[in-house]
């Protein structure tokens, strides 16, 4: 019979150990794991990045994904976007009663995956289970170390009139992947969460222009809210050229039929970058030979004119505002 996580899991007793031993130490020992109340670790003499992030997602497991992949990018990500090279993560898990156990484990093996691809140890964590409905399934918290590179210095003010704008792939889908796995729409379309870990991206990029001056991934709120975070950050102003916003034709589809803008739909494994012009080509031809930003092209640029705000050029050469972010969404993405 299919074992599913109960309170014993959690009260931590005979079950708990075994729970830690059979899954969690199974899947991420590493020399730094630690049974103590706290992993010893070793840091350099330069800064450290530190960040933290909590994940709820809604259905739990979607197409090109799950939780546990989306909680180690989540965070690889936020470290890498300040130029930090992944180093250490801990992780804290809040588990419904009732949940399969054959779920958690892939939760847990999909993290083992990308935590080596991203080059990230796994050195602590804590496990809790909650009564049944007082959870959805499972929740995530990860917060991670990086190492921070010297001269690099990408921050959310340091948009400068004269930066190409790029985005490292097409836009919209993990958001488009999650709404749709969902079916509260009964729509069909074949759309693969971007979800990926992408520090292999940023070193690649900071190794060909150390002068970058914005790196942000675009998570809930998707690349126009990113764009209109950085204006304001920055005072600047942003012009983007609406034919160059790469989109999946089946995220266009879907957006068309239920009114959304792909500028807003969440991405998991996409990059905005501010680069000085100059720049521009060493970085892309960098990114061209990741995987995972192997589309990246130039979207817009920074300008001095409208500041604070972001505007859309068109095919015809009319333009107009993109309106600030308002409400959530599609809630429960991360």
């Amino acid at each position: 019979m299919e074992e599913n996580i109960t309170l014993a899991h959690g009260a931590g007793g005979r079950r708990t150990s075994e729970l830690i031993q059979d899954i969690f130490v199974r899947h991420f020992n590493n020399p730094e794991l630690t049974a103590d109340d706290a992993a010893l670790l070793s840091v350099h003499d330069g800064k450290i990045a530190f960040t933290t992030d909590g994940f709820i997602v809604s259905p739990w497991e979607f197409p090109g994904g799950n939780i546990g992949k989306l909680s180690i990018c989540g965070t690889v990500n936020d470290l890498a976007c300040m130029g930090a090279r992944p180093k250490y993560l801990s992780c804290a898990f809040v588990i419904e009663e009732g949940f399969p156990m054959e779920n958690l484990r892939k939760i847990v093996a999909a993290m083992e995956k990308t935590a080596a691809e991203a080059g990230i140890r796994i050195v602590v964590g804590d496990t809790k289970v909650a009564g049944k409905g007082q959870v959805d399934n499972i929740f995530i918290t990860t917060t991670g170390i990086g190492e921070a590179l010297p001269d690099v210095h990408p921050h959310g003010s340091n948009a400068k009139p004269g930066d190409d704008i790029i985005v490292t792939g097409d836009i919209g889908r993990h958001g488009c992947s999650i709404l749709l796995a969902r079916n509260d729409f009964n729509i069909t379309a074949d759309v693969t969460s971007d979800c990926a870990p992408l520090w292999g991206a940023v070193e690649a990029a900071l190794d060909a222009a150390k002068d970058i001056h914005v790196i942000r991934d675009a998570t809930r709120g998707g690349v126009g809210t990113v764009l209109h975070e950085i204006a304001s950050q920055s005072k600047i102003g942003v012009e983007l050229d609406a034919d160059s916003i790469p989109v999946a034709p089946a995220v266009k589809g879907v957006c068309g039929m239920l009114g959304l803008e792909p500028l807003y739909l969440a991405c998991e494994g996409r990059l905005v970058m501010f680069v000085p012009h100059e720049s521009t080509e060493a970085v892309l031809a960098a990114l061209h030979a990741n995987q995972y930003a192997a589309q990246a092209s130039v979207i817009g640029k920074v300008t001095e004119d409208h500041i604070g705000k972001v505007v859309l050029t068109t095919g015809i050469g009319t333009q107009t505002l993109l309106p600030p972010p308002g409400g959530e969404l599609l809630p429960r993405i991360c």
